[in-house]
């Protein structure tokens, strides 16, 4: 097998012959750059975030907070339900926000906070790929009958890179 340098990582020509598609970003290669966690408001989502901020913290990476809106419910079936929620999502997240700002002020790391919507487990990916993350981290749901919500099970499955469920 031929390895080959290309832009400060080693690719094996056989493995990606004829692959043209550019390589200046792999996953995790170098250490973590960047993380993206899941906020939702609950107590679950703060373990996973303070948890992440350590991370970053020692990794010297970016650390992405991300509320995802959920757009397919209910109250998105009608004009005026529309409007009620987006109000109580935008109230939702300058909330969120007041919270990671009070947490995060003495703790010397690079973040961000980003209000997305759409479904949360593929929100959290279409994050992690706009930032270029490196890892998802998510806390665990604390719902009874499953060790895992529906969007870390997601994440688990079919996330293109690691996920961290924080209990």
């Amino acid at each position: 097998m031929v390895a080959e340098r290309r832009k400060g990582a080693y690719y094996h020509s056989d493995v990606a012959e004829g692959d043209k598609t550019e390589r200046d970003f792999e996953i995790g290669k170098d250490g973590l750059g960047g993380i993206v966690v899941g906020m939702d408001g609950s107590p679950a989502s703060f373990h996973a975030a303070a948890w992440a901020a350590g991370l970053a913290r020692r990794e010297r990476a970016r650390l992405v907070l991300v509320y995802v809106e959920a757009v397919g419910g209910v109250a998105y079936w009608s004009p005026m339900g529309v409007a009620v929620a987006s109000e109580a999502a935008e109230s939702l997240v300058e909330e969120l926000k007041k919270e990671v700002v009070a947490h995060l002020r003495y703790i010397d790391i690079d973040w961000d906070f980003v209000h997305h919507r759409g479904d949360p487990a593929v929100g959290l990916e279409q994050v992690a790929e706009q930032y270029r993350a490196d890892l998802i981290v998510v806390g665990r749901s604390r719902r009874r009958g499953g060790l895992l919500g529906t969007v870390p099970a997601t994440l688990v499955v079919e996330a293109v890179r690691p996920v961290v469920v924080v209990p």
